[in-house]
């Protein structure tokens, strides 16, 4: 996707391997939305990481509204793509949008046996 799509989409996210020092590349992860009234997670789109680690157009703005969220990252999978083992078999991210004229970035660390992720300001 273009650029235009990088900026479209109100969740971005970047992922980087700190373990070799690159962006994870590649790696498969999926968003989804809680229903409030089911109280079940709804897939809403799956993806892959770029080369640089960030996956555009995750959602659009049309459909981007206030709730819970969650973003799952393949981190297993990610793992043994490089031909190495994981603790984590996934990483999931949650969290809450108020306002659906917000942006949200989630950014992931990863290392074979650690993960963390940061809110900056």
């Amino acid at each position: 996707m273009g650029s235009s799509a990088k900026s479209s989409s109100p969740i971005t996210t970047h992922v980087l391997n700190t373990g070799d020092g690159v962006p994870a590349a590649r790696m498969a992860l999926s968003l989804h939305r809680l229903d409030p009234r089911m109280a079940i997670w709804n897939l809403l789109t799956i993806g892959n990481t770029d080369e640089d680690g960030r996956c555009p157009g995750l959602i659009t703005s049309d459909a981007f509204t206030p709730g819970l969220y969650k973003v799952r990252f393949e981190t297993g999978q990610y793992w043994e793509s490089l031909g190495q083992s994981s603790f984590y078999p996934y990483v999931e991210i949650v969290f809450s949008v108020s306002d659906a004229d917000q942006s949200c970035h989630v950014p992931l660390l990863v290392s074979r046996y650690s993960y963390s992720t940061y809110r900056g300001s």
